[in-house]
């Protein structure tokens, strides 16, 4: 019997669509799903306070009918001290009829000046444009009087004009109290879909996890409590920095003298849930008042400019900065976002743009089909170093390249630059040279520069060393390893990429002090060694980066232990994370003395002995 096909729709439609679907089930769905988004940060901002209640042995029902009377409670004393203080604004205002006089007949059309003359010039010809003129088919009798015939009629249309009955007592109640029924409604909707989920916090977290399946508990649990500490901390971070803001707002209105300082700083501190607008309707209100209230224009002005820079520092400064470590979102992501659901939901997005965004963020992390959400959303690095360095020698970019590498040199010490960025960009670079994906010349750019960075890194000085490298290239006290007193022969195994690394290595050996020889590319390695006649104390290294790289050093292994049987023989596959152990074992009776992975390793194994003469530099020069 064939069993039926139980693939989930994620799999099978891919990420795309499903993306389309969502969007559309947000969309359609908004009147419904608005509230509980709503609902839900309520739910995340009172937990706390339920929970400390339940702690000290109060049941559940009760702390969440204490917390929600008095939030109720607070926000109406709240609403109500604003609203009273706005009426007593609003009262006010006819005392300073006369600066409200002066500053309407300052902002009216000057009538000086160049800027006087163009306005009375368009006022002008608005006239001589709007004057009409008699239709030119009639010639009009002497005296300009015109005659009609008794019998003719005109033709022209009467206006006509509705005019609607006055309306009732009633009718104007009910239009008065149409405005408020969704806002009163909605609230309704939110304070019972938070009450519900207080109430039935652990029920509907337990129902979540049975919906998703037994199997995804650690995922989910994982994914739960990350969106959970992302927006509680979002929550947090967004009070501060408006508390700040409306803190600062009011102490900078009372030293200007704007009359209920105390109120704006309340208002602006409140109105700044709504990103980006917020703050412009906030302002608005108190700038009046100051063009109101003084009779020059130097508060006004200084009212708008005290507005102006604390946003900008805020959301150009602050907020990047607290929000993005503390969600983990970029902050062109955060405002991307905040277009995107105030596109979808209106203003209610714009406020909930960010939490909503965590959430998808979220998404994208624990869920694989969704792991694109992460990489857009995310603040961590897209691309490691290498990738970053190795996409900009692609791109010809030699100076941007060049950052890479002194960015993680500030934090990393030389040997980490070889093993993790250097040695793996170039094997990158060879495994698309291997593919025929690098053209001719890119080819020999990249390699170029990859020797221009190597000549460059021989004079690098660390200027403020970490603590394990302490301005060299070891990082730790090597306690395994042989002490020699020869010199380290690097021979490149096969190829462009192999010469480089042998000049990698002989440069970060000769900074731990030994005395090194880098050979170039040769088609017959013997020849090249007989020129330096290694002995018994030289250590021959053979320098080969995958992915074709075993080949070629096993047939040099065997040349090189047959021509110098006494010589050591170290081979280095850089960047080779196979079974090292079958590795040396493909090397049969041509076995190494020892096989490296990494600069480290080879750094931890040899260390120049006391011994280091100068007749072994001369013996190297000849």
């Amino acid at each position: 019997m064939t069993r039926p096909n139980r693939t989930p729709l994620a799999l099978r439609l891919g990420p795309l669509p499903i993306l389309a679907i969502a969007i559309a089930a947000l969309y359609f769905a908004r009147e419904i799903l608005i509230p509980l988004a709503f609902a839900l940060t309520l739910t995340l901002i009172l937990s706390p306070a339920v929970s400390w209640l339940s702690r000290i042995h109060i049941s559940r029902a009760p702390a969440v009918l204490t917390i929600m009377l008095v939030s109720m409670g607070m926000t109406g004393a709240l609403a109500w001290i604003i609203a009273s203080q706005l009426i007593d604004v609003a009262n006010e205002l006819p005392n300073y009829r006369e600066n409200i006089t002066a500053k309407m007949a300052a902002m009216r059309t000057p009538t000086k000046g160049a800027l006087g003359r163009a306005a009375a010039s368009v006022q002008e010809l608005g006239k001589e444009l709007s004057n009409t003129e008699a239709p030119t088919g009639a010639s009009a009798p002497p005296g300009g009087l015109i005659r009609r015939h008794p019998s003719v009629q005109s033709n022209a249309p009467m206006p006509v004009e509705v005019v609607d009955p006055p309306r009732s007592g009633l009718q104007y109640t009910r239009d008065i109290t149409k405005a408020f029924i969704a806002p009163v409604s909605i609230t309704g909707i939110v304070l019972i879909f938070t009450v519900f989920m207080l109430l039935k916090k652990e029920d509907l977290r337990n129902r979540l996890l049975r919906l998703v399946g037994l199997g995804q508990l650690n995922v989910v649990t994982q994914a739960l409590d990350d969106a959970t500490q992302r927006v509680s901390r979002y929550l947090l971070m967004q009070f501060l920095v408006n508390a700040a803001f409306g803190l600062l707002i009011g102490l900078g209105l009372y030293f200007i003298g704007v009359p209920y300082a105390v109120l704006w700083g309340t208002v602006g501190g409140l109105l700044r849930l709504v990103p980006y607008v917020g703050t412009l309707v906030a302002g608005a209100l108190p700038l009046a008042l100051s063009m109101v209230v003084f009779n020059t224009w130097a508060p006004p002005l200084m009212v708008l400019g005290l507005y102006l820079g604390l946003e900008l520092i805020t959301g150009n400064v602050v907020e990047p900065w607290l929000y993005g470590a503390h969600t983990g979102i970029s902050s062109l992501a955060i405002l991307v976002a905040a277009v995107f659901w105030t596109v979808l939901w209106g203003p209610a997005g714009l406020i909930l743009s960010t939490p909503l965004t965590v959430c998808l963020l979220v998404l994208g992390r624990y869920v694989p089909q969704m792991s694109f959400l992460h990489i857009l959303l995310g603040d961590e690095p897209v691309l490691e170093p290498q990738a970053r360095l190795y996409q900009r020698l692609l791109a010809m970019d030699q100076a941007e390249a060049q950052s890479v590498i002194d960015l993680f040199l500030k934090e990393h010490a030389l040997t980490e630059l070889y093993d993790s960025v250097l040695i793996p960009a170039l094997t990158l670079a060879e495994q698309d040279r291997h593919r025929g994906a690098i053209d001719a010349e890119r080819e020999e750019f990249l390699f170029l520069n990859f020797n221009e960075i190597i000549a460059d890194l021989s004079s690098y000085r660390p200027s403020a060393a970490p603590p394990e490298d302490n301005g060299v290239i070891e990082e730790v006290t090597p306690t395994e390893g042989v002490a020699f007193n020869g010199r380290i022969l690097c021979v490149p195994a096969y190829d462009q990429a192999d010469e480089i690394t042998a000049g990698m290595l002989a440069q970060f050996l000769e900074r731990k002090g030994a005395v090194t020889v880098s050979f170039p590319l040769s088609s017959n390695v013997i020849d090249v060694l007989k020129m330096v006649k290694p002995a018994a104390a030289d250590v021959i290294c053979i320098s080969a980066l995958p992915p074709y790289a075993f080949t070629p050093v096993r047939k040099m292994c065997k040349q090189i232990r047959a021509r110098f049987p006494k010589a050591s023989i170290i081979v280095g596959v850089w960047g080779f994370t196979g079974d090292q152990d079958k590795a040396k074992a493909s090397f049969e009776r041509t076995l190494p003395d020892q096989f490296f992975t990494s600069f480290r390793q080879v750094g931890e194994y040899l260390h120049p002995a006391p011994e280091v003469t100068e007749s072994m530099l001369v013996a190297t020069a000849e």
